[in-house]
C-alpha cells in the first residue's frame, strides 16, 4: 500500500471491474439510494442491475457487512447506519476498515464513496488512513509501477450534486496532509531524526514559499530554552525549535499550534523497559500533525496569522543525559525540578507555548502532544483527550472530532486542584506529578499551561493524541483533520466552512468585546 497514489474526481468514469476494480462503500440506506444508472458503467458487463440489487437485499450491516459482487474484483461494503453520539456520524473509523479489508487488489482501483455531503470530508481522510506511504519492505523498492487509487464521491440527501472542483482540492490538500503526518510517524528514528525532521520542515516550507526560523543545539541554551535543550542534549542530533510563519495581509488575529517533536523516546535515565520502548518512535505524532495541517491549511487560504512551532528532541540516554533532582530554567523563567526524564514532552512543549506567547504574540495557542499513556485509559483509542481554559473551545474541539472522525473527549480542568502536584521544595515546579491516581492526563496538561500562566487572557487549547495517533502497528496521522475542522472559519473554503465549529452559522454578532470576539471567531 506505500506506493499509492490517492486522487479525487468528481467522476471516476466508466471501466470494467476486471480491467479496474472497485469497492463501493457507504452507509446501507445511502447505497439503496445510489441510481443504477450511475453504476451501470462501473460494474458492467461484469455486474447485472439484478445482481447489484440482491447483493444490497444482502447486507446486513451490524456494525458493517461487505458482498463480494464478481470474483475478487468488485465489493460493496456497509457502514454503520447509526452510531452513537461519541462517534462520528461519518463513520470515519470503519470507512478505514473497510477500505482497507474490502477494497479489490489491483494497480488501478477505484473506490464510488456514498455519503451526505457533511460527511465528505472526514470520509476523504478516512480513505487516506487505509493507505500509508511508509515502508522499507524489500518488494515495495522493486515495484517499478506506481498504483493509484481514485474515489469519487456520490453525494446524498441535500446539496447532493458532485463535489465542485475547489472541494476536490480541499480534499486533495487534507489527505495530503494526514498521509505525510502518517508516513513522518511511521519511520523510524535512525531515518526520522531531528535533522531530517527539520529537512521535512524546510520542505514544507519551500511548498508554502516560507523560510523557517530555527533556533538549534547551544543555542537553544543560549536563549533559554532550558526544557528542550535539556531533553534532547544527550542525543547525537541536536534538539532544535522550529517555526513556520504564515502572515498574510488582513489577519486579525494570532493563532500558534505547537507541537511535540520527541523523534524517539527512550525515557531518558528514567528509562523505559523492553515492552514500553518499542513504538516510542510516533513520539513526535503531535508536531508531524501540525505539519500536515499547516501545509493544508496554508493551501487552502487561511486567513490569520498562523505558526507552526515544532519542539524537536530526542530524549536519549548518554554522559550528558539530563538527571533526576537537575533544575532547569525554562523559557518562561521558570525553574523546573527533574523527578521523571520519562516526563519529557511537557518540558519541551512549556518552551514552545511560552515562545508562542512572549516573541509570537498568539491571542490562541493549541498544543499537540502523545503526552500521557493515561490518556488512552482516561478517553481511549479512538478518542484525543482535550483539555483547555474555555468551556466555548472544549465544545468545539469535541464538535469539530465528529464532524471530521478525528474524535475528541474533554478532561478535567481544575489547576486549584490538581496543579499543587507539582510542588517542589526547590524549584518553582517538579515535571511529574506526587500521585499518578490523580488524573495525571490532566495534571500533564496543566504543567504545560503553568509556563503562560492560568490568568492569561487568551485561549489555550491541549490536545493529548498518545493512543489515536496509531492503529495497530501504522500510523494514522491523527490531528490534520481535526486542525482543518476545528479552524475551519479561517479559511474561505465552503467544505472547511462546512466543517468547522460553526457549520453554516453565521459569525457572531459585532459588539462583543475584543478578546471575546478572538475567543469565538472560529468557534
Amino acid at each position: 500500500m506505500a506506493n499509492v497514489g490517492l486522487q479525487f474526481l468528481a467522476s471516476a468514469g466508466d471501466a470494467d471491474p476486471q480491467s479496474r476494480p472497485l469497492l463501493l462503500l457507504g452507509q446501507l440506506p445511502h447505497l439503496l439510494r445510489v441510481p443504477w444508472s450511475h453504476v451501470r458503467g462501473k460494474l458492467q458487463p461484469r455486474v447485472t442491475e439484478e445482481l447489484w440489487q440482491a447483493a444490497l437485499g444482502t447486507l446486513n450491516p451490524n456494525p458493517t457487512d461487505s458482498c463480494p459482487l464478481y470474483l475478487n474484483c468488485v465489493a460493496v461494503a456497509a457502514l454503520p447506519s447509526r452510531v452513537s453520539r461519541h462517534n462520528s456520524p461519518s463513520a470515519a473509523h470503519f470507512v478505514t476498515r473497510l477500505a482497507r479489508t474490502c477494497l479489490p487488489p489491483g494497480t488501478h482501483r477505484c473506490i464510488v464513496m456514498v455519503c451526505e455531503r457533511a460527511d465528505a470530508f472526514a470520509s476523504a481522510c478516512a480513505l487516506a488512513r487505509a493507505f500509508p506511504l511508509f515502508t522499507l519492505r524489500s518488494g515495495a523498492a522493486r515495484r517499478a509501477e506506481k498504483r493509484t487509487v481514485t474515489v469519487e464521491f456520490f453525494l446524498v440527501g441535500q446539496d447532493n450534486g458532485p463535489l465542485e472542483v475547489s472541494a476536490l482540492q480541499c480534499l486533495t490538500n487534507a489527505t495530503e496532509g494526514v498521509r505525510l503526518a502518517a508516513r513522518i510517524v511511521d519511520t523510524p528514528c535512525n531515518e526520522m531524526n531531528t535533522d531530517t525532521f527539520l529537512e521535512e520542515i524546510k520542505k514544507v516550507g519551500k511548498d508554502l514559499g516560507i523560510a523557517p526560523t530555527i533556533i538549534r543545539d547551544e543555542e537553544l541554551k543560549t536563549r533559554g530554552f532550558g526544557g528542550i535543550y535539556g531533553v534532547g542534549k544527550a542525543a547525537v542530533h541536536p534538539p532544535a525549535l522550529a517555526v513556520l510563519s504564515h502572515t498574510p495581509d488582513g489577519a486579525t488575529q494570532t493563532i500558534a499550534w505547537v507541537g511535540k517533536g520527541i523523534v524517539y523516546d527512550t525515557g531518558g535515565l528514567s528509562i523505559k523497559g523492553k515492552t514500553t520502548m518499542p513504538g516510542m518512535k510516533r513520539d513526535c505524532g503531535g508536531a508531524a500533525a501540525i505539519l500536515g495541517a499547516f501545509r493544508a491549511a496554508v493551501k487552502q487560504g487561511f486567513k490569520d496569522n498562523l505558526h507552526a512551532v515544532f519542539c524537536l528532541a530526542e530524549n536519549s540516554v548518554g554522559p550528558n543525559s539530563t538527571r533526576p533532582d537537575d533544575i532547569h530554567l525554562l523559557y518562561s523563567g521558570k525553574t523546573v525540578e527533574i523527578n521523571n526524564t520519562d516526563a519529557e514532552g511537557r518540558l519541551v512543549l512549556a518552551d514552545g507555548v511560552s515562545y508562542a506567547c512572549k516573541d509570537l504574540g498568539a491571542d490562541i495557542i493549541l498544543d499537540m502532544a502523545t503526552l500521557t499513556g493515561a490518556q488512552g485509559i482516561a478517553t481511549g483509542k479512538y478518542h484525543a483527550a482535550v483539555l483547555t481554559n474555555s468551556a466555548e473551545w472544549e465544545a468545539a474541539c469535541v464538535k469539530s472530532g465528529r464532524k471530521c472522525g478525528d474524535l475528541v473527549h474533554p478532561l478535567v480542568y481544575c489547576p486549584e486542584l490538581h496543579f499543587s502536584e507539582f510542588t517542589s521544595a526547590v524549584a518553582d515546579m517538579k515535571n511529574s506529578v506526587a500521585d499518578r491516581d490523580n488524573s495525571p492526563s490532566s495534571c500533564a496538561g496543566l504543567f504545560i499551561a503553568s509556563h503562560i500562566g492560568f490568568d492569561w487572557p487568551g485561549v489555550w487549547v491541549h490536545l493529548d493524541i498518545a493512543a489515536p495517533v496509531h492503529a495497530g502497528e501504522r500510523a494514522t496521522g491523527f490531528g490534520v483533520a481535526l486542525l482543518l475542522a476545528l479552524f475551519g472559519r479561517a479559511s474561505e473554503d465552503p467544505l472547511l466552512n462546512l466543517v468547522s465549529p460553526l457549520g453554516g452559522e453565521e459569525d457572531p454578532p459585532e459588539g462583543d468585546t475584543e478578546r471575546d470576539s478572538k475567543r469565538r471567531r472560529l468557534v
